[in-house]
């Protein structure tokens, strides 16, 4: 069974994590205090967990938001849809290929041939979308993956990223796959994260939580703004 944690990373939202196996993917369920409607961001490999979550609470996810198309963090996508059959999928524009190519998605290269239903809506660098009562600032960072996004949550207050395989609590995202790209992974954190105030909180694909500031002078890959870098 997945490991499920919560969290109230600012007054009025909440925030489960359910970390699912093999690959300790955290998948995101998300919404404001008092409100039903919540969010669902990057459904990995045991759905069946973050279904029963969202049940018992008795939630109604508004839409699947996907910060990149990689094989752990789309998994759970077709489950949910079976569930809820009228959810969209949003993903960053250039990553849309990957949900229904194994190889792009890297299933394949694990001896896999998963799928998800295509997207619903592609975003953009700078849109910003509502959904589940939330104002959401997309952004994308390449490195990881070519067409990664983050989220910012907007009027939170620290401020909230879902950051996907981007940034991790002294790390970063791999960049040896096929669209990799170090230097503009580098690039994209400290233009559109490392400009965020210290005190803002990161939800990571992997791992526990950060905040920009322990990042910005303790990541070893990426020096900090303050660095002149």
């Amino acid at each position: 069974m997945a490991t499920i944690d919560l969290f109230r990373p600012a007054r009025s939202l909440l925030v489960a994590c359910v970390e699912s196996q093999p690959f300790g993917e955290n998948t995101y369920v998300v919404r404001r205090e008092g409100d039903a409607d919540c969010l669902v961001i990057d459904p990995g490999f045991e759905p069946a967990d973050v279904i029963e979550w969202i049940d018992s609470h008795n939630l109604e996810p508004r839409a699947i938001l996907l910060t990149h198309g990689h094989s752990d963090h789309i998994a759970g996508n077709a489950a949910l849809r079976n569930r809820w059959p009228e959810l969209p999928i949003w993903v960053g524009r250039g990553d849309a290929p990957k949900l229904t190519s194994p190889a792009g998605n890297l299933s394949a290269a694990f001896g896999m041939a998963l799928v998800s239903p295509p997207a619903d809506r592609l975003l953009d660098d700078g849109e910003v979308v509502r959904v589940a009562g939330l104002d959401i600032d997309v952004r994308e960072i390449p490195g990881h993956s070519i067409g990664h996004v983050v989220f910012v949550i907007g009027g939170s207050e620290p401020p909230v990223v879902f950051g996907g395989d981007v940034l991790f609590r002294e790390g970063v995202g791999r960049t040896d796959f096929p669209d990799g790209d170090f230097a503009r992974l580098a690039a994209g954190i400290r233009r559109h994260l490392y400009s965020l105030p210290d005190d803002t909180i990161v939800y990571p694909g992997h791992g526990g939580p950060t905040t920009v500031g322990h990042e910005k002078r303790h990541n070893p890959f990426v020096a900090g703004v303050q660095d002149g870098n």
